[in-house]
């Protein structure tokens, strides 16, 4: 199995947990709390946990809503 980084991993539409860590540079522990509080989505297929791209999208989105929000707020 090839080893990819964030910046040689190829656009899909699920990604393997250990792929989604490389993506959002979170550790293992934390993607899997993520899952379980409903931050980022997730699918399994068989016994294997699997990302969807759009997952990944919409938790960015998210963080980017909230950091936005935060700014706000210091600045009113």
């Amino acid at each position: 199995m090839p080893e990819f980084t964030a910046e040689t991993l190829p656009a899909r539409q699920l990604y393997r947990v250990s792929e989604a860590m490389l993506l959002l540079s979170l550790s293992r522990s934390v993607i899997y709390e993520l899952i379980r509080s409903g931050r980022l989505g997730s699918v399994t297929e068989g016994r294997t946990r699997l990302i969807p791209a759009t997952a990944i999208s919409r938790y960015v989105d998210l963080l980017t809503t909230e950091a936005k929000e935060a700014d706000y707020g210091q600045s009113a």
